[in-house]
């Protein structure tokens, strides 16, 4: 009779190579005595304690195969479990993606894709909530806004858990369309329910917008962050300092962030030297993101609201520890973490995780607080939109050159 002991160790030899490949075992793998095998104590330790964890999950499976009444595709219940792996941390910014969605993120980070143009969030009560349109889109031309909560897409459906399904279904064809059904809170609590029909297009994200406004106060829009904000942000900047800037305004309005790089990059060229962010790992690793000694010479006012996060708070923080801007507008969004995304396996999936935090140069973190304005002012409801196209109507872009016309004055 074989042996309980023996039993579990033959199992555990067949999936020995995975396990190998998984973890370190010990100084002593398995050595070769004769024409047999002997694994070390603390080897078979640690691939019985891995194959009893996994164990459930595989049962699960065989039991799905077995008596599910529809089909049970392997393939789809392991990609559920990565999934569900990620999701049971409880973090909104944490996810597993299959190939398609990291080819679309990576797409994202690039400048481009194919769909609605709106970057949505989880929200408290498990809807699908919008951070911000992105500008220019069909997504913003429609008239969805920052804390608009999506019901259902083409009739279906999704709550906040549901929501990388909800992505890949706005996503699609341009030229195409999606029904969005909306739930938009009032001013005064009430909540209306509508349908947008809002066509597809290819999204090619313009990140800077620049203008000269009265009195020689440049204006620089900053829609997002990503790998060409920095260089896009340079040029326009360049070009406004030869027409004669003397006062410069940063809009960052609905700026849901992007890559960190980007923003620190921006920051450095108005900061002197000192920090402009630095992150904190779980393990306690501090990195430091600096800004050298140079630095031009420009009164600066940011313009910030609800729809400002992430990397846009970044610069924001750091602008406003050091007084090197005057902030104007409404209280930021409140996401002070952040997600490193990597290639995971080699079937071209991959793994967006909060892995830090980060912190503004007085080492405050303002996740879930946000950063106040220097100065509150909120835009009218019945403003036309916001940016130097409708100066008109949007008074804090006023306020914010009428406070760097005082500075230019004095």
């Amino acid at each position: 009779m074989v042996s309980k002991r023996k039993y579990i160790l033959t199992i555990i030899v067949v999936v020995f190579v995975t396990a190998f490949l998984t973890f370190t075992l010990g100084n002593v793998f398995m050595v070769e005595i004769g024409n047999k095998v002997v694994i070390s104590e603390e080897a078979y330790t640690k691939m019985k304690n891995t194959y009893e964890k996994y164990a459930k999950q595989e049962s699960i499976m065989e039991l799905a195969k077995r008596e599910f009444l529809y089909e049970a595709d392997e393939e789809k219940m392991l990609e559920g479990a990565l999934e569900g792996t990620l999701k049971a941390l409880g973090d909104p910014y944490t996810q597993f993606m299959n190939k398609e969605e990291f080819s679309a993120l990576m797409q994202d980070t690039e400048g481009s894709y194919e769909g609605i143009g709106v970057y949505i969030t989880e929200s408290d009560d498990n809807r699908i909530m919008v951070v911000s349109p992105i500008e220019d889109t069909p997504a913003e031309k429609a008239g969805l806004k920052t804390g608009d909560k999506i019901i259902k897409i083409n009739g279906t459906e999704y709550t906040a858990s549901q929501i990388k399904q909800a992505v890949n279904v706005m996503k699609g064809m341009p030229g195409t369309s999606v029904t969005l059904t909306v739930q938009r809170e009032n001013a005064d609590g009430s909540k209306d329910v509508s349908d947008l029909v809002i066509n597809r297009e290819t999204i090619r994200i313009k990140t800077i917008k620049s203008s000269m406004l009265d009195d020689n106060i440049g204006y620089i829009r900053i829609t997002t962050f990503d790998l060409q904000t920095a260089k896009d942000f340079e040029a326009a900047y360049a070009d406004l300092k030869s027409k004669g800037m003397k006062g410069l305004v940063i809009d960052l309005r609905y700026n849901p962030g992007g890559i960190i790089d980007a923003t620190v990059d921006i920051s450095d060229m108005f900061m002197g030297e000192g920090i402009i962010t630095y992150t904190k790992t779980k393990a306690g690793d501090i990195k430091h993101f600096k800004s050298d000694a140079k630095s031009e010479d420009i009164p600066i006012v940011l313009l910030i609201n609800d729809g400002s996060a992430s990397a846009s708070e970044i610069m924001a923080g750091a602008m406003k520890d050091t007084g090197r801007a005057t902030l104007i507008g409404t209280k930021t969004f409140g996401k002070g973490i952040v997600q490193s995304v990597q290639q995971f396996g080699n079937q071209g999936e991959g793994v967006k995780m909060t892995v830090s935090e980060y912190f503004t140069p007085n080492g405050v973190n303002i996740h879930g607080i946000g950063i106040e304005p220097d100065i509150e002012i909120e835009l009218p409801e019945d403003a036309q939109g916001y940016g130097f196209e409708f100066y008109d109507t949007d008074n804090q872009l006023k306020k914010a050159v009428e406070v760097l016309k005082e500075k230019a004055n004095q």
